[in-house]
């Protein structure tokens, strides 16, 4: 019998019959095996060329050794070898049958593949829980079963098979999948596995695209809504791309997330409402379910289960109405004043109600305190120690609020008070679009001169934007500019908007272009942040203005709509150059405050500044001033931002904002300034010392740890 093909260079010599031989073998060696297909050759066979060589025994190809006749350090040999040492293939099984069969082996090999990926019928489970979480839509019940199924290890397999499932179905199922991770987030799912989850379906980009045409929009979407509901942190996206190859469609996925998308002016709310998320929550469920988780914590008083509903609601724009709300009930029942005012401290310093929704929540308890007093006996004295507690426990800004002494006098009602106030605002909106001078406008609304008050506010916001409609771009600049820095209340623009859109109509007759320029006017100001987005549901619930308002939302809609707006008019307010881009305005301010720290003059660095005509955009002089300052610790540049804040040219918003930023940096920071933690912590105190910040101003990062 010839042995098999390839053995080695004698694989065509004749071989010596050793049948009368008996062989003795080593029990552990591998080649005793009878199942091996190199020992099945038949002993009766005459094998030939034995004699006159020696020894048989001698050039018998089987060994009769202890040794393993593999190459040795899994060299995997050449030609008439046996394979590498690891090389079992795909179809390798131990056989208990063999002589050389050891349990252990088997159960190394069991333990071996468990760890490597999920068993089939995990994977089974985990679609068939799926599948039925898209029919029922039960977030409580998905969860349950999940938790049952055990084995959190690979819980990233269902992260996974949960998207791609949805991706190729529609808009309700994405947001379902999208709601039910933020769901299970750090509850059932560990944030490694939701990474690794993550991680997976950027690798496997290439083959989902083969079944689903929109792969790389849709899973860069839900990348980014990972992102926004802080699953992922920013940092995934860099990570992830340096891991995959050239010419994966994976790099496109992380390059729309990330420019696409998280790039994005008002970004979150965007890539919530892309399949249509908050459009299904009206503002009566969102107010059942605040109604019911107050009664709830009233009754229970568990302070860590109500915050966890507040986040889970998902609508940080409504919160003022948690606060208002709560302390309704604080007011009614004095017995659960303690607890209410404790869940909305803990609410507040973990960052679930922010400083404005606090205040807002405040303010409207006042708006309607009237009223209150009807039904609550001392309302007004409750309200203000309730106000006071909370100021002086550090969570709400009371220099915001109005004074509950102070009533609106009914002579602003006076049909001639108001012909008087409009003739007062015509000339001065006239003078200031011939001067740009912003500061003698703000002087003459200032309240020592009794032309500040709501009614008036909006009267004023319908009044600037009507004559701003009359004129060039120029002057539409300048209006939104102007809008920026009057420190009106939102509620008082909101309601100038309102009056405009009633009056459309008229407009329309002097004006065929109204609705465009609305419409512009009303985004832009979403923009520069002087209306936040639900103030369109607000204004829309108030006035017919349907269309604008849609007009407003595809222009805040549309990609780069930041940029794109504030270049809505040209870009020509308040003495800035037309067409700037945002790059050269960072650039001149560099300039300028490098020309002040060098021995510049103040006044010369603040005319710069104004001159900019970018009240909305002065956040990036307090953010570079302060780096500056904590980089060379020269603290000239601190008594720069002083003059500015004292002078108005730096509100108090644009100093929080700039303060955030550096906040939000100080990773990047330590590489050049090693103390800049305590640098940071120490300039924020300072900052509330000056009046420049809120008291709850926090120095904690948004996205993961503390700074101090």
């Amino acid at each position: 019998m010839e042995f098999h093909k390839g053995n080695s260079s004698q694989e065509h010599k004749e071989i010596p019959n050793l049948s009368h031989l008996e062989i003795t073998r080593s029990p552990r060696s591998p080649r005793a095996s009878p199942r091996s297909p190199r020992m099945q050759h038949s002993s009766g066979s005459p094998l030939k060329g034995g004699s006159g060589r020696g020894s048989p025994v001698k050039h018998d190809r089987v060994s009769h050794s202890r040794r393993d006749g593999r190459p040795k350090k899994c060299g995997s040999g050449g030609k008439g070898t046996w394979g590498g040492l690891l090389d079992t293939g795909d179809s390798f099984h131990l056989d208990p049958n063999d002589p050389n069969y050891d349990s252990s082996d088997d159960s190394n090999q069991m333990n071996t593949s468990n760890a490597s990926q999920p068993s089939e019928e995990f994977k089974k489970k985990v679609t068939v829980i799926i599948e039925e979480y898209f029919a029922t839509d039960d977030v409580v019940s998905t969860t349950g079963e999940l938790r049952d199924l055990g084995h959190p290890a690979y819980l990233y397999y269902f992260v996974k098979k949960l998207v791609s499932m949805s991706m190729d179905r529609n808009d309700k199922e994405k947001e379902m999948a999208a709601v039910l991770l933020s769901s299970l987030y750090a509850d059932v799912l560990d944030p490694p596995q939701v990474r690794k989850g993550f991680s997976k379906l950027v690798e496997s980009s290439d083959d989902l695209a083969v079944d689903v045409p929109d792969m790389v929009d849709t899973l860069a979407l839900f990348i980014a809504r990972a992102v926004v509901d802080d699953m992922l942190p920013p940092s995934f996206l860099t990570k992830q791309m340096a891991k995959l190859p050239n010419g994966s469609k994976g790099i496109d996925v992380l390059r729309t997330a990330e420019k696409g998308y998280l790039s994005a002016p008002l970004h979150a709310e965007n890539i919530e409402r892309k399949w249509g998320g908050s459009k299904n929550k009206t503002v009566e469920d969102m107010k059942a379910k605040i109604r019911d988780l107050l009664i709830e914590y009233g009754v229970c008083g568990d302070k860590r289960e109500a915050l966890r509903c507040i986040k889970d609601l998902n609508v940080p724009h409504f919160h003022h109405e948690i606060v208002k709300r709560a302390i309704l009930i604080a007011m009614e029942k004095r017995s659960m004043e303690v607890r209410i005012l404790d869940l909305l401290k803990g609410a507040a310093e973990d960052g679930f109600i922010n400083s404005s929704q606090m205040s807002k929540g405040f303010a409207r308890l006042i708006e309607v305190i009237d009223d209150l007093s009807l039904d609550i006996p001392n309302a007004r004295q409750i309200l203000q120690s309730l106000i006071s507690k909370a100021a002086s426990e550090g969570w709400l800004s009371a220099s915001s609020l109005k004074s509950l002494n102070t009533q609106q006098a009914n002579a602003l009602e006076d049909d001639e008070v108001m012909k008087l106030f409009k003739a007062k605002a015509t000339s001065m909106i006239h003078e200031y679009f011939l001067t740009g001078d912003l500061f003698e406008v703000m002087s003459g609304l200032a309240p020592e001169n009794h032309l500040s008050s709501p009614a008036l506010n909006a009267i004023f916001v319908k009044k600037l934007i009507l004559l701003a409609m009359d004129r060039k771009n120029r002057e539409k600049e300048m209006a939104s500019v102007l809008l920026t820095t009057l420190s009106f209340a939102t509620e008082d623009i909101v309601n100038g908007f309102v009056m405009l859109l009633e009056s459309v109509e008229d407009t329309a007759l002097d004006n065929p272009v109204v609705v465009e320029d609305l419409a512009k006017f009303i985004a832009r100001a979403v923009v520069d942040e002087v209306l936040a987005p639900l103030n369109l549901s607000d204004i829309e619930r108030n006035s017919d203005g349907e269309e604008v308002l849609r007009m407003a939302r595809s222009l805040l809609g549309a990609r780069f709509a930041g940029e794109r707006m504030s270049r809505c008019w040209g870009g020509g307010g308040s003495g800035r150059a037309v067409g700037w881009a945002i790059e050269d305005v960072k650039e001149r301010i560099e300039k300028a405050l490098e020309e002040y720290e060098t021995g510049g003059d103040a006044r010369e660095a603040c005319r710069c500044i104004k001159e900019l005509g970018m009240p909305f955009f002065h956040h990036e002089v307090v953010k570079k001033a302060l780096v500056n300052v904590m980089e060379k610790k020269n603290e000239r540049l601190w008594g720069l931002l002083e003059m500015c804040f004292d002078m108005g040219l730096v509100t108090e918003n644009q100093m929080k904002k700039g303060f955030e930023r550096v906040r939000e940096g100080i990773d990047d920071l330590k590489l050049d300034v090693p103390d800049v933690e305590r640098e940071y912590k120490r300039y924020v105190e300072r900052a509330k010392e000056n009046g420049w910040l809120d008291s709850d101003f926090s120095i904690k990062k948004s996205v993961e740890g503390e700074i101090c």
